[in-house]
């Protein structure tokens, strides 16, 4: 076994929205149940990282711990049953699925939406969380590092993350493609449908955006994503100054007919270029309102097209970057099975010093201060030439998968048994 690294995983693809949400921590959540684990449970290595579609832990220990993971976030949870949800749960138990399945959800490739950029965030929100808590030892922080490096290559070499493959990130896309010549443009979003509320996320979320207002019918919705993200309010009695304001208004109202008509956008006298993005399913923004000079109307059937693409585009470039984790967790790899030798030559190192160190006992005291400090630079430089066959021969045994028979030589050879480590 290389390490004995290994994983617990709840997400969307085995648990429905209700269990997930029973079983989601927000970051203070995270940082108490990373606690608990290295203190209470000696779990090192530890990654914590919870999204609306996964929660899951990463942890290092020779032993199967995920019932008692499982036990323990169900207590965090208050969820005094917690075993009724373990059906729920991947245990991944081995140090070659629980890396994978690591490269897979922080690249992108086990999200919902494929290619799904938030995703690389929160795993390094998490890494964080976890050498704030003193849990990543040097094989996560090793781990993490490569991890980000693939990314940055998936991210250069290939298309996987090009376009918008939801249809909120792909709304977005579009109004920015829309207002590309407009010089801080009004954004107005009507109604708060899900996919409304979404978008208003990623505009909050855009640098590009400063003037953007929300009008819903019902103000305290209005009110609460606004906050959320740092939008305006329109009162609904202001809609139709607000619709003569706005280049881009974006609709997701829902009700059975039409709510911008073709006299209602008639009446709003527009003089430049006014564009609707109809997010509604039925249409609340009446086809014909097209014909009205000046305006242009966005169905939600165009903004699937647009996500849609993009999907294709993320599907093809899979398998490069199937190919890229491939390779860097094969370099990872060769890191951990050089770990796997490094007390070995560590003692290695210690016995060929404790010699030397007698030695240069024995005879400094006859020597000048001058000559004892020559004789130190050769000695040591001798041990360093010494040392480099024995550890060059462990290092290519390693690649071979023949380190247990070299580490044995060697520790007869120059009698390790009982040198420590670490000196």
């Amino acid at each position: 076994m290389l390490h004995p690294f290994k994983a617990v995983s709840l997400s969307f693809k085995k648990a429905p929205l209700e269990i997930r949400e029973l079983i989601a921590l927000d970051e203070a959540a995270c940082r108490r149940f990373l606690h608990s684990l290295h203190h209470d449970l000696g779990l090192s290595d530890l990654l914590v990282l919870s999204t609306c579609n996964r929660t899951e832990v990463y942890y290092t220990a020779d032993h199967d711990h995920s019932t008692a993971i499982i036990t323990a976030l169900g207590q965090l949870k208050g969820l005094p049953e917690s075993h009724a949800y373990a059906s729920y749960f991947d245990v991944l138990d081995t140090y070659e699925t629980a890396v994978q399945h690591l490269f897979e959800v922080a690249m992108g490739l086990d999200a919902q939406v494929v290619g799904d950029l938030q995703i690389s965030n929160q795993v390094k929100n998490a890494y964080q969380w976890a050498a704030d808590a003193d849990a990543a030892g040097p094989f996560l922080h090793r781990l993490m590092h490569t991890i980000f490096f693939t990314n940055k290559r998936v991210q250069q070499e290939t298309s996987f993350r090009d376009g918008a493959a939801s249809t909120s990130y792909a709304t977005l896309e579009l109004v920015e493609e829309l207002t590309a010549d407009v010089a801080n443009p009004c954004i107005l979003v009507v109604g708060l449908g899900e996919i409304g509320a979404d978008v208003c996320r990623h505009l909050g979320d855009s640098s590009l955006f400063t003037n953007v207002s929300i009008c819903n019918r019902t103000r305290a919705k209005a009110e609460d994503i606004a906050a959320e993200c740092g939008l305006r309010v329109l009162d609904f009695e202001g809609l139709v100054t607000g619709l003569k304001e706005a280049d881009v208004v974006i609709s997701s109202i829902n009700r059975d007919s039409p709510f911008f008509t073709t006299d209602m956008v008639a009446r709003l006298d527009v003089l430049n270029y006014k564009f609707f993005i109809d997010l509604s399913v039925p249409r609340s923004v009446e086809a014909e309102v097209e014909n009205v000079p000046g305006v242009l109307v966005y169905n939600i059937d165009a903004i699937h097209s647009k996500a849609s693409a993009a999907l294709e585009r993320r599907l093809a470039a899979v398998p490069q970057v199937r190919a890229i984790i491939t390779e860097s967790i094969a370099s990872l790899s060769d890191w951990t099975k050089e770990m796997l030798v490094s007390p070995t030559i560590q003692k290695l190192k210690n016995a060929l010093e404790q010699i030397r160190q007698e030695e240069m006992d024995r005879y400094q005291k006859k020597m000048a201060p001058e000559e004892a400090k020559r004789m130190d630079e050769i000695t040591r430089s001798l041990m360093q030439k010494f040392l480099k066959q024995p550890v060059l021969q462990l290092k290519a045994a390693c690649k071979r998968g023949e380190a247990d028979q070299v580490i044995d030589i060697i520790t007869e050879l120059f009698d390790l048994e009982n040198q420590p480590a670490t000196v």
